[in-house]
């Protein structure tokens, strides 16, 4: 009854949806699209991947059939985590990564959102400049990158062998040749620059979300707190910094997937070699299911720590 009366309203002796009605029809048809994509497509191929991780299956010119063998039910996670070599340590290095890189690209798109937040000439130029990486991050220009356009060019305008041009493009062994810095230093100054290139890509999308958070602050605010003696400094951590922080757990969720389903993922890549080259379904589905896991339990941890920190401005 409740529903009834906050979604519709008598009039003329008939009923008609309410303003609160018209909000959620128009909100459950602007998710239909992806309600009908996901249980009508997405569902169905998610149960199948399950079904997969715990049997075998054949492939044959009629279809496929699913097998019980000895690796059949658990086998396959099992032989993930106890015998496989590889497949722990490429899912501890993975996890390790996104600890570190995570920080790295919210740090560096919040802070080239507060720039590009600022007045100058140009502005419109530099924003489109920090959006282009999501472009070229996609589609025939990542495959160019991957084929290694650059290192095929050098070798074709220059006599240097591909050992002595690895050296030449390695950041690490133009340090230790040319400076005397020691070998802790210059490891972690070529893994800032030999990553500053990820970081830059994986930043578009999060710079757009902080800029669009950024101008959304009333600019109220600001002017009643320098009218009572607040710095810049002071408006940033008690003004900036809180309203921006829900837009903060929303890039550090869309970070992680991000991270954890690009194509140049070294796990992603063993899940695709598993299933696509050594025709292995069940147990590159199993990885899979694995890996998804990881995938939702860092992303809890990551979202409970974060939204206790989070502070919703409220108008009312």
């Amino acid at each position: 009854m409740v529903i009834h009366m906050n979604y519709f309203k008598k009039r003329n002796g008939k009923w008609h949806l309410s303003l609160t009605g018209k909000e959620a029809v128009c909100g459950l048809l602007f998710i239909l699209p992806f309600l009908i994509g996901f249980f009508l497509i997405f569902l169905p191929l998610i149960v199948e991947s399950l079904k997969f991780s715990f049997s075998d299956m054949q492939v044959g010119t009629e279809g496929y059939t699913l097998t019980k063998t000895s690796h059949s039910g658990f086998g396959h996670y099992v032989r993930a985590f106890a015998v496989d070599p590889d497949f722990n340590l490429m899912l501890l290095s993975g996890i390790g990564q996104i600890l570190i890189q995570v920080p790295l690209v919210l740090i560096f798109s919040f802070f080239a959102a507060n720039l590009l937040n600022q007045k100058f000439h140009g502005r419109t130029v530099a924003r489109s400049i920090m959006f282009l990486p999501v472009i070229i991050s996609s589609g025939v220009v990542i495959a160019l990158e991957h084929s290694d356009l650059l290192v095929n060019t050098l070798n074709t305008t220059t006599d240097l062998s591909g050992g002595e041009l690895s050296s030449y493009l390695n950041v690490m062994g133009f340090l230790t040749e040319y400076t005397s810095l020691p070998d802790s230093v210059i490891s972690v100054l070529s893994r800032a620059v030999n990553g500053l290139y990820d970081i830059v890509i994986a930043s578009g999308v999060q710079i757009l979300i902080f800029l669009a958070g950024l101008q959304s602050i009333s600019p109220s605010l600001y002017e009643a707190s320098s009218m009572e003696g607040a710095t810049q400094w002071e408006n940033f951590w008690k003004i900036t910094f809180p309203m921006i922080s829900p837009l903060i757990l929303v890039n550090s969720v869309y970070t992680v997937i991000d991270l954890f389903t690009n194509e140049n993922n070294e796990i992603m890549r063993e899940i695709k070699r598993t299933i696509f080259t050594e025709v292995d379904y069940g147990f590159g589905s199993a990885m899979a299911w694995i890996y998804f896991v990881c995938i939702a339990l860092l992303l809890l941890v990551i979202g409970g720590v974060i939204s206790k920190h989070v502070f919703y401005y409220d108008e009312r």
